[in-house]
């Protein structure tokens, strides 16, 4: 076939629009209410039926209309309101020498128009760019471009899901080929067995933040490695794992040949943790460092999120898999494969399981955390193992609690409201007293009228979307004209989200007969609206849905219980800006946090959930209804009976007759005292601008000052660590320390008393100087085993000879209860306390 040249013709864009280019291009428009009727002040038809893309959208607007608009004062006194705020929000790209945090993650989910997401872990990433953009933090971001992104659902005549895979129109997207220093299109390559992929690097974007997505969609590569950025969570291993050596390696790669150096990385989730395998060598070899004092600094300064509170959903992969891969790499990555794959196995050398991308990201990061408070607890537990004899509280997990991005989520009607009664700043105020009394002040019925505003919306797009399902489905086409989809003025129930069995979204379908009662009430009526996506090789999901879709299709239920296909972002926004109660029913403790009902709680939306992720840190009466739980069920059938009932309990005797009082007037005015409270809760303490301060402060900014410590006097301090590490491993399995001795009778100690405790210990080689003695003592469960335990550095008292040492500490009982005590021996400081695994002796 003759080699065609391809070429697009847009609309000329008249000079007092040009700032409409630029906008385009940068998805800030996306979470500002301003800029975003720029756009659908054009041609609002239009606007909407392109989903908000900015690219496409210009490119189909009329010549005629354009150069209307270049007259009309009204719009570009607006255009220009905006091009100012823009200028001041919006800097220029850090300069080259300001130190940058990269942030590598599988999925980003900035807006409905660019498909490169699947669900809540995309989104969380989109709104953590977007904050750290409000915030102008200097960090970029590292994705993967795919080609069709994640599935569209369709749901067939039997409540079936089917999945179909719409290309994403690259070109059409707000998208440039990304540029190095001299100007030239930057494209990477990774080697993958025996041959090198190739991937082109673009560039999107998000206010000041700039993503960059690698795509193998390009000539240079044979199929088999065009398909590696296809589709987002390939079920494939291979594919999987060749998606994520592309994102971590590949991703690292890009960055530097764009002139960005990370002085310290963020992995999102264990799918990027092969950046480390990039960013060693290239320490190694820019600065001239030996493999042991780049490895320093590169665990040192890298930052590591897990999300998943169950071991089987960890990413792993097969050793017989990744050898052949990791061999290839060999004289590029300059360490072996043997000890890459130990670092992703909880017992090094135990090949007999499979290689944990969450155990590989822990290892090669000295800050490490859960997304939730009960999440961190969650972890420190099942990873455990990963540092044997480490006290479970001292295993270096920490919590930072997710938030979400309050300009993104809220409706235009509330966030007049709050732009009228609440402080000037108060989308990214911390000032939860400032919030909680400003928020009071709201008037009552201004609140209620904008929620129910909401409420009618998101009736009217939920029937909209309901009827386009019926054209290809005999189920939907039972809903004929005389039947009534939802009411607008009915208490509102919205449960959207990731159908996987955990979450539990048949749990009402419990007592069948009872939530057809509550559904029909003749006096308070509810409505229910589900939504949401099964994993495409997940049975058990899929079968979820169609339970529900069968359970809707009851004549006595039609119209009153709906299921809305295909989930996503604008979906996602109707539901949490318009349902009135939002129910979350997962098994405890298996949400990491959910963020959903952070959303519709800063929208006033009122949570009604299992004590479980967020939820478990952020419940009080006065903000939403916690569902009783019993977590000492062995069986999920009893569980799943308890709770339910618990539900039901719930919606009839409390939820449902609150919403429906109106002994004081037409307004609810106990339920709308709750929504102020859940307003204020939600801005104050789950914003994604408090989280992405909080990394700030816990992570980035350490981890930037330890790069900074690490690196001085030519990599001084770092190589110090080397040689402190092999004096460590040469001796330390060597120290031995004996149980502690007691003068007195500890079973006779009443608070206040003093004993003294002495402990003899064995240091082989090293000297005081390089260890911690440390009496070790803390209260103690029904094992006697220690729990929070507090250790007390005991000082020395007198060298014995032949490497023997005493040492004693003064024990001060301070309060009363059960207690137990030992002794061990650490590494001097604080170098090691993160170290995985770490350097600890107890007694035999």
């Amino acid at each position: 076939m003759t080699k065609v040249k391809v070429f697009n013709i847009a609309p000329k864009i008249p000079e007092e629009l040009r700032f409409l280019e630029e906008l385009s291009f940068n998805m800030w428009w996306s979470w500002n209410p301003a800029a975003y009727e720029l756009f659908e002040r054009i041609d609002p038809a239009l606007w909407h039926s392109i989903s908000g893309n900015t690219r496409r959208f210009l490119a189909k607007v009329p010549q005629k209309r354009l150069e209307e608009l270049a007259k009309n004062k009204s719009y570009l006194q607006q255009l220009k309101r905006v091009k100012t705020e823009y200028e001041n929000r919006i800097t220029q790209p850090p300069p080259q020498n300001e130190k940058v945090i990269a942030y590598f993650s599988m999925e980003y989910g900035i807006h409905e128009s660019i498909r490169i997401y699947s669900g809540g872990l995309g989104v969380l990433s989109g709104d953590h760019l977007k904050a750290a953009s409000d915030l102008k933090l200097p960090l970029v971001a590292v994705g993967l471009l795919y080609q069709e992104g994640y599935f569209k659902q369709i749901i067939d005549y039997t409540g079936r899901q089917l999945e179909q895979y719409p290309e994403n129109e690259i070109y059409h997207m707000p998208l440039t080929r990304a540029l190095d220093q001299q100007q030239n299109e930057v494209t990477v390559k990774v080697r993958l067995l025996e041959r090198e992929v190739a991937a082109a690097v673009w560039e999107l974007q998000v206010g000041n933040i700039r993503l960059f997505l690698l795509d193998t969609e390009i000539p240079e590569n044979p199929p088999e490695f065009r398909k590696i950025t296809k589709r987002l969570y390939d079920g494939d291993r291979q594919m999987r794992l060749e998606q994520e050596l592309l994102l971590g390696i590949g991703g690292f790669k890009a960055l530097v040949q764009l002139g960005i150096e990370p002085a310290v990385c963020h992995m999102n989730e264990g799918h990027a943790a092969f950046l480390s395998l990039a960013r060693i060598p290239h320490l190694m070899d820019a600065y001239h460092l030996d493999l042991e004092v780049a490895l320093e600094i590169v665990w040192r300064t890298n930052i590591f999120t897990t999300h998943t509170p169950v071991p089987a959903g960890n990413e792993a992969f097969d050793i017989k898999l990744l050898t052949p891969y990791l061999d290839a790499l060999q004289d590029e990555i300059e360490v072996k494969t043997k000890r890459i794959i130990d670092w992703g196995l909880a017992v090094p050398g135990d090949t007999s399981k499979k290689m944990s991308m969450t155990i590989l990201g822990l290892r090669m990061s000295a800050f490490s955390n859960g997304v939730s408070e009960l999440h961190g607890v969650v972890s420190r537990k099942m990873w455990q193992h990963v540092w044997p004899g480490r006290a479970l509280n001292e295993i270096p997990i920490t919590h930072i609690t997710n938030g979400v991005h309050i300009s993104t989520w809220l409706s235009t009607r509330k966030r007049r409201l709050y732009d009228r009664y609440l402080e000037i700043g108060w989308f990214q105020s911390l000032d939860k007293k400032m919030l909680t009394e400003s928020t009071a002040n709201i008037p009552d019925e201004e609140l209620w009228m904008a929620h129910e505003s909401c409420r009618h919306t998101l009736i009217r797009r939920s029937r909209k979307n309901i009827k386009a399902q019926a054209f290809g489905s005999s189920l939907w086409g039972k809903m004929n004209e005389d039947t009534k989809i939802l009411d607008p003025n009915v208490l509102t129930i919205g449960f959207s989200r990731r159908f996987a069995t955990y979450k539990r979204g048949t749990l009402l379908l419990q007592d069948p007969e009872r939530l057809e009662r509550l559904i029909n009430n003749p006096e308070h009526p509810v409505q229910f609206i589900f939504s949401g996506k099964a994993h495409p090789a997940d049975k058990d999901g899929k079968k979820l849905i169609q339970e529900l879709i069968e359970f809707s299709q009851k004549p006595a239920i039609r119209g009153k219980m709906v299921f809305l296909e295909n989930y996503e972002i604008s979906l996602a926004r109707d539901l949490v800006q318009g349902a009135d109660v939002w129910l979350n029913t997962p098994r405890r403790p298996m949400e990491a946090s959910g963020t959903s009902g952070m959303k519709a709680a800063a929208n006033g939306v009122l949570n009604c959930s299992i004590l479980d992720g967020w939820w478990a840190e952020a419940y009080t009466p006065e903000r939403g209804w916690a569902v009783p739980a019993n977590d000492d069920y062995e069986d999920a059938e009893d569980c799943d009976a308890f709770e339910s009932n618990a539900l039901f309990n719930l919606f009839e005797n409390e939820i449902v007759p609150l919403f429906y009082e109106r002994s004081e007037g037409i307004f609810p005015l106990g339920w709308i005292k709750m929504m102020k409270a859940s307003i204020a809760m939600a801005l104050g303490s789950f914003s994604s601008t408090r989280m992405v301060n909080e990394y700030n402060t816990k992570f980035y900014q350490p981890a930037l000052q330890e790069y900074d410590r690490l690196f001085e006097n030519d990599a001084e301090e770092a190589k110090k660590l080397r040689d402190q590490k092999e004096r460590l491993i040469a001796h330390f399995d060597k120290l031995k320390i004996e149980e502690p001795h007691v003068e007195g009778d500890l079973n006779t100690a009443h608070v206040g008393d003093i004993f003294h405790v002495s402990v003899k210990a064995f240091l082989s080689d090293l000297n005081p100087d390089d260890i911690d003695v440390e009496l070790y003592s803390g209260q103690v469960n029904n094992q006697n085993e220690i729990f929070e335990g507090n250790p007390m550095p005991m000082d020395l008292a007198e060298e014995l000879g032949a490497g023997h040492y005493l040492f004693t500490y003064d024990l001060k009982c301070a309060h009363s209860g059960r207690f137990g005590l030992t002794a061990r021996i650490t590494p001097k400081g604080n170098n090691w306390k993160n170290s995985k695994p770490g350097f600890i002796c107890w007694p035999e």
